[in-house]
Parts: structure tokens; sequence; C-alpha cells
């Protein structure tokens, strides 16, 4: 036998003892027939109410289901019916009411910082535009274009056509530098 933890008052541990003895001795040493009586007569009705509880409950968890048949309601719409419950408590609450507006306010402040982003963007490039060195630059671009269109235009000096011009011109010198097929014309005739 092993010792058992002492309790609080005990100063001895405590010994095993048959189960059926021990509770003998305290239905003995604290009831009295009759009540022993009048208790397992209440248990027994008690274990009646129980059984018959379960009868009904499981009587009326059958015609549950036969009314949920009957009315179509599925699993599956039963678990829509409860999300949708639960979304619309959830947007009914505090909570979410504060987030929603707390995500629409940092929505404005994000849009109003890329519009003043895109006015910022736009002011710089006219500044740029504006600016010594950026129309240095196009006047170089165009005194390049100008002096091509020079060089390609009829005439090598011939005053710059425009490249419409020129395209359709070398298309028609090429067309009439083509050979004709005179090699088809001499091997007609019989040998």
């Amino acid at each position: 036998m092993e010792p058992r933890q002492q309790g609080l008052l005990e100063t001895e541990p405590l010994r095993e003892v048959d189960e059926d003895m021990v509770s003998e001795v305290d239905l003995n040493n604290s009831v009295t027939d009759e009540e022993r009586e009048e208790m397992t007569n209440e248990l027994v009705k008690l274990e009646e109410e129980i059984s018959t509880l379960r009868q009904v409950l499981g009587s009326k968890e059958r015609r549950h289901l036969e009314l949920k048949q009957k009315l179509g309601i599925t699993p599956l719409s039963e678990l829509r019916h409860n999300f949708n419950r639960s979304w619309t408590d959830m947007q009914s609450s505090t909570v979410y009411k504060k987030t929603s507006e707390t995500l629409s306010t940092a929505g404005q402040k994000t849009s109003a910082a890329f519009t003043n982003l895109g006015s910022a963007i736009t002011r710089k490039f006219g500044d740029m535009r504006n600016s010594p060195s950026f129309r240095s630059f196009e006047e170089k671009v165009e005194n390049t274009v100008t002096t091509i269109k020079s060089k390609v235009g009829p005439g090598a000096g011939g005053g710059g056509g425009n490249f419409e011009e020129v395209l359709s011109s070398a298309a028609n010198a090429s067309s009439q530098d083509t050979p004709t097929n005179t090699l088809s014309e001499s091997t007609e005739h019989p040998c």
C-alpha cells in the first residue's frame, strides 16, 4: 500500500478500504432506513424522468428535422443564414463601426496625398520644360530633324520635303530599277 497525500487536518495517511464498506458505513452513520428508502424512491423517479425526457427530446428532434425538410432548409442554407446573421451583427458592432470610420479617413487622406503628389509632379514637369537646359535640348532636337530632312529630301540641297514624299520617291525609284523578265521571252522559241 502506498501512503496517500495527507489532508490539512489528518495526521495519518489514508489506508485503502473496500468502497462498499465505506458507503455502508457512511449511509449507516448519517442516513436512517426511512431516509434511505425515500432517496432510493427519488432516485428511481429521477431515472424514469430522465428516460422520459430523453424520449421527448428524441421525438422533438425528429419533428424538427421533418419540418426543416418540408420547408427545404438544408444545412448549407442554415450555414448561409447563420453567416449572414453573424455578418450583420458584426457590422452593427461598435468596434466594426470605429474600424470602418478609421479606414475611411485613412483612405481619404491617402487619396488627398496622391492628388497632391500628382499636382507636384505636373508642376515639376512644367518647371522643367520652361528651364533653359530643356529649351536648349529642344532646339538641338529641332535642328537635328531639320538637318536630316534637308539631307534626305529631293536634290540633296533642295529644301527638305516631308518624310512621306521621301518614302514615295524611294518606292518609285526602286520600281523603275527592277529588270523586266526577258528570260522567259527568249526561252519560248523552239530549238
